[in-house]
């Protein structure tokens, strides 16, 4: 089995080289690492062409700040791992936890796996009550639609089958592909589990970059991609 992580990156001239370091640290050893930066200025790009790049698989690099989903989207597109999974370019999330994550994919029992930031006994960083309040609503306004019982929407750590991911066309630039891919692989009827993970939240002086408007964005992407999407055929394993 080899795992894809694909990285979307922008302005983490402070964690980058962490998170590469910790990704090569994680227990999963055959690990193909895949970063996108996302046409940073802060000299992020300079420290990857210089340090980064002979310690990573590719470092794909957009002549334009596009957002994550663009990101993920030409990073999905080059990955050839068996798994392939998000990681984030800051330091709020844990690849010491990948075993967990992708092992119900391992033992064939899904498909899809969403790391939940609100299930289980795991750390979890206290911040922001308006951005749990948030996200509680965004995750409870996509079941709705979708019908699967999520508890964590918005996470970062979503892992999937390398088939099902290059299966999809993503359309959302920016936060709105967490909404989007989550009400596409509910109509592949994907197996879809989920796990606790633990979670160390940036504050927006660390370095955090989501905001209410993507809040807004992700209400119409939830109605969009589920109501006016058409329906996919359902996955063939």
């Amino acid at each position: 089995m080899r795992l894809s992580v694909v990285i979307p990156c922008y302005n983490e001239l402070g964690t980058i080289s962490k998170v590469v370091e910790a990704v090569k640290a994680s227990p999963v050893k055959n690990c193909e690492i895949i970063i996108v930066d996302d046409c940073s200025i802060d000299g992020t790009t300079k420290l990857l062409r210089s340090k980064i790049e002979p310690q990573v698989d590719q470092v794909i690099y957009h002549n334009k700040n596009r957002g994550k989903g663009a990101a993920l989207k030409t990073g999905f597109a080059v990955a050839t791992g068996d798994i392939v999974i998000v990681q984030d370019a800051d330091l709020e999330y844990d690849p010491q936890e990948y075993p967990l994550i992708i092992q119900p994919i391992l033992d064939d029992k899904a498909d899809v796996v969403f790391g939940s930031r609100f299930q289980g006994g795991k750390p979890h960083r206290v911040v922001y009550y308006w951005h749990m309040v948030g996200n509680t609503f965004l995750t409870m306004l996509s079941n709705m639609f979708t019908n699967i019982n999520l508890t964590d929407m918005e996470t970062c750590y979503k892992a999937f089958r390398r088939e099902v991911i290059q299966s999809i066309t993503i359309e959302e630039n920016r936060f709105g592909f967490e909404p989007e891919i989550t009400a596409k692989v509910a109509k592949m009827e994907c197996r879809i589990y989920e796990v606790g993970i633990s979670y160390y939240g940036r504050t927006y002086k660390e370095g955090k970059k989501i905001g209410w408007k993507d809040g807004v964005r992700a209400i119409i992407c939830i109605l969009k991609y589920n109501l006016f999407s058409s329906k996919r055929n359902k996955y063939q394993r």
